[in-house]
């Protein structure tokens, strides 16, 4: 694939993902939390299946890196890592391989407190 069509790849599936979130938010009565819980949900069971395998190599960071990703992710780790540690990978493994991600979250979270000041809602 060339670069162009990796680049487009990456669009389309992260626009198409957001777009399904944007359809759920506007025509059903699910909270924007709820769509985040059912993102990661998806992303386990189709990681889980080896299905959303196939869209990260297709389309790389457009898969990676939505909520979709991050469940993928955790089962993929789980998956490794009860082959690795038995039944305690069940446990350790989602963590073991999302911590670089939670720990960039909670760090430019902290960050973004620590700058800038909120505000209530008016």
């Amino acid at each position: 694939m060339s670069d162009a069509s990796t680049y487009l790849a990456a669009f389309l599936c992260g626009g198409i993902l957001c777009l399904i979130g944007q359809i759920l938010i506007d025509k059903t009565k699910l909270t924007p939390a709820r769509i985040l819980v059912l993102y990661v949900v998806v992303g386990v069971i189709l990681g889980a299946t080896g299905l959303y395998g196939h869209l990260v190599e297709l389309c790389g960071a457009g898969a990676t890196v939505p909520l979709t990703g991050f469940g993928y992710n955790l089962a993929r780790g789980v998956s490794k890592a009860v082959a690795e540690s038995g039944f305690l990978g069940t446990l350790l493994g989602g963590v073991t391989a999302a911590a670089g991600g939670i720990t960039a979250a909670v760090f430019f979270g902290y960050l973004a407190a620590v700058l800038f000041k909120s505000k209530p809602k008016t």
